[in-house]
């Protein structure tokens, strides 16, 4: 008999974000949390050959890396199942249409409230409507 899949008791999280500091930032406001931030990278390889192992239960992922749109690494994400959301400067204009549901974290943005809204999705099983509501009371502004 197969045992059910067990989920890990920390969420996983890769902070795929070029800015130092605010990645930095974000990795103190997941642990401070009570997520695991297994890696933060800032290159658009590095993040694609971490996703490739799939062991992240969720990522956050800034779309201006280094001069380049990270799109690519998005369509790897959903086409793995793996939630995750946008923290970016570019507004919703940039987002292409397949991105429509994807919750937007628009910088600046307080990384605790970002972190605690990501970790209540986790917690509640992925429902992206649940993240939209924290998202709208974390940040006037919306996603």
């Amino acid at each position: 008999m197969l045992s059910p899949r067990v989920p890990p008791t920390r969420c996983r999280v890769l902070i795929v974000e070029d800015e130092y500091f605010l990645a930095s930032d974000l990795q103190n406001a997941f642990t401070e949390s009570g997520g695991d931030v297994t890696a933060f990278v800032g290159d658009l390889d590095d993040a694609s050959a971490l996703i490739a192992g799939g062991r992240f239960d969720l990522v956050i992922l800034d779309i201006g890396l280094r001069g380049h749109k990270a799109f690519g690494v998005a369509d790897e994400l959903q086409r793995q199942g793996t939630p995750f959301v946008f923290a970016t400067g570019y507004g919703p204009e940039v987002i292409p249409a397949r991105f429509a549901d994807v919750t937007r974290w628009e910088k600046p943005f307080d990384p605790h409230a970002l972190a605690h809204c990501v970790l209540e999705l986790w917690q509640c099983g992925g429902d992206a409507h649940h993240l939209d509501e924290c998202t709208q009371r974390a940040s006037p502004s919306g996603s």
